[in-house]
């Protein structure tokens, strides 16, 4: 019986070149909605692999390796540039919008679990430092990555 290795051809139809295409055009177009800059360093990264599998089809290892070294320099050197874009003044993170926006709750929100509360168009997970019941209007008093903080409305 033998042994495949995880980074070895399957297959003589393995088009390395197409599926790092595909991975790198998922990660920019994400990125277009998140406007982080990380995803798009690592879209550009599997692009370089890529490039790497049309002179080297059979180096799987050294695409992936090639790959991580080009988004890893990509993100240490672009940081400042990154930083400076956030910190410029006029530049409001869209989430940041939130803030002050009133909502209504979708599923109930307990002190140690958290719930789902509509604003605007939006469904967002959210939490809450009392129980707010479903149907309820909350207003968002602060944004974490995945989480809403939201108080009752009037209360």
């Amino acid at each position: 019986m033998r042994r495949i290795d995880l980074f070895e051809r399957v297959g003589d139809g393995m088009d390395w070149w197409l599926i790092w295409l595909i991975v790198a055009g998922l990660l920019i177009v994400v990125e277009m909605l998140t406007l982080t800059f990380y995803l798009l360093w690592l879209g550009i990264g599997a692009l370089a692999a890529a490039a790497v599998d049309v002179f080297f089809p059979d180096a799987v290892l050294v695409q992936v390796i090639v790959g991580c070294i080009v988004a890893l320099v990509l993100t240490i050197f672009t940081k400042p540039l990154t930083r400076r874009f956030h910190a410029a003044r006029g530049f409001k993170d869209s989430p940041d919008d939130l803030i002050g926006m009133r909502g209504t709750v979708v599923e109930e929100i307990g002190i140690d679990h958290p719930g789902i509360v509509k604003v605007g168009s939006e469904t967002w997970s959210a939490n809450a430092d009392e129980t707010i019941g479903k149907g309820e209007t909350v207003i968002v008093v602060n944004r974490g990555s995945a989480f809403l903080h939201v108080n009752k409305w009037g209360g």
